[in-house]
């Protein structure tokens, strides 16, 4: 069996990457420019080719070029019965179907960008083509970059989306909103990112070893009346949370759109 990445940006190079590092996958990335190309021959040691060779049943292509060039990567692509395991967002089984000669052994994943550190979750979506076996071949592929969650229903790409796939960005929004506030304290630009970063990769330990509730351990660091209850009452005060809730609805939203567009708006 040889895992096939079909384009070869940052997720591809990330996926590939972690599988590398576990050891005893047969990988091969195509990707059209040749500095890519010896660039990811050099740095993960797989071997690379400009267009893709003969699938088998057994293999697994995993379809990592971006939705728009999407089908025209794929005008050609015999699968011959592999599984195909789709990283492009907005592209529903489908439409990834109709460009691969109506195969319906596909699973759409929606990863995140900390899996190129290994610390990702992706959402997993398997169609009516897709086996157990495909499922676990799968899973054990979006395993080298982090955790997975099945989802039940297509259309849960989108809430997907809008959590964990775009979630990342709302964090670094909340890091680059305390070191802001650092530095308005009058700490300097290193010392601020330091705190930041500090804070919420410490508050992220405490929450995973402690394994309470988000709302518990904010209660635990807040006495009413207090330094942290005054931060509390003005977030509150602010409709933080709700701001967060509309954020998310928006990615959904927008999500749902795309998807929409490569499906020609049905």
């Amino acid at each position: 069996m040889t895992i096939y990445f079909l384009g070869g940006g940052n997720m591809a190079e990330a996926i590939a990457g972690g599988l590398v590092r576990q050891g005893g996958y047969q990988i091969h990335i195509v990707n059209r420019g040749a500095e890519k190309r010896e660039r990811l021959a050099k740095s993960l040691g797989v071997a690379v080719s400009e267009k893709l060779p003969a699938l088998n049943a057994e293999d697994i292509l995993v379809l990592a070029v971006k939705p728009q060039d999407m089908q025209a990567a794929c005008a050609g692509v015999e699968t011959n019965g592999a599984l195909v395991l789709s990283v492009a967002a907005g592209l529903s089984v489908n439409t990834l179907s109709s460009y691969l000669n109506d195969t319906r052994r596909i699973i759409r994943t929606m990863p995140n960008t900390p899996g190129r550190v290994g610390l990702g979750v992706s959402g997993l979506f398997a169609a009516d083509g897709a086996s157990d076996a495909d499922k676990q071949a799968a899973e054990e592929v979006m395993s080298a970059i982090g955790q997975v969650v099945w989802l039940e229903d297509e259309a849960q790409i989108h809430a997907i989306t809008g959590i964990t796939g775009s979630g990342p960005a709302y964090v670094f929004y909340l890091m680059n909103a305390l070191q802001e506030a650092a530095l308005a304290q009058g700490f300097d630009n290193e010392t601020a990112r330091q705190l930041s970063l500090a804070t919420f990769k410490g508050a992220v330990g405490l929450a995973e070893q402690g394994g309470e509730d988000f709302i518990v351990l904010q209660q635990n660091v807040t006495s009413k009346g207090g330094t942290t209850f005054a931060a509390l009452e003005t977030f509150k005060e602010r409709k933080v949370a709700q701001a967060i809730g509309a954020g998310v609805d928006a990615c959904v939203a927008r999500s749902k759109e795309i998807a929409q567009q490569f499906e020609g708006g049905k």
